[in-house]
């Protein structure tokens, strides 16, 4: 399992925008190829700042997702709203326990 994280922070008006947007669009990503999990978290003390956790079979689909003009068009009306350069991880998943 292939995990990819992403924290962005946002200008606090343009939370409710980022919000939005991510609505419009995450069944989309979800739909992506080879993405088999896609959360969204808020930091509980810092309200504009937000993290991404999605799942891929390999990391070859998250470069697809990546490239493709979904992502391209979803990252250019996302990154107009940050105040903070994102910050990225990719890591391999070791333990669940349920």
């Amino acid at each position: 399992m292939f995990v990819r994280i992403v924290k962005m922070t946002f200008k606090p008006e343009n939370v409710t925008s980022f919000e939005k947007l991510f609505q419009v669009n995450q069944h989309k990503i979800r739909a992506s190829e080879g993405c088999s999990l896609l959360e969204l978290y808020q930091d509980e003390n810092q309200k504009n700042i937000f993290f991404t956790y999605s799942y891929w079979d390999h990391p070859d689909f998250l470069e697809a997702y990546r490239t493709s003009e979904l992502f391209k068009g979803i990252w250019a009306k996302t990154k107009v709203l940050f105040s903070e350069k994102p910050q990225a991880w990719s890591v391999a998943k070791k333990v669940t326990l349920t």
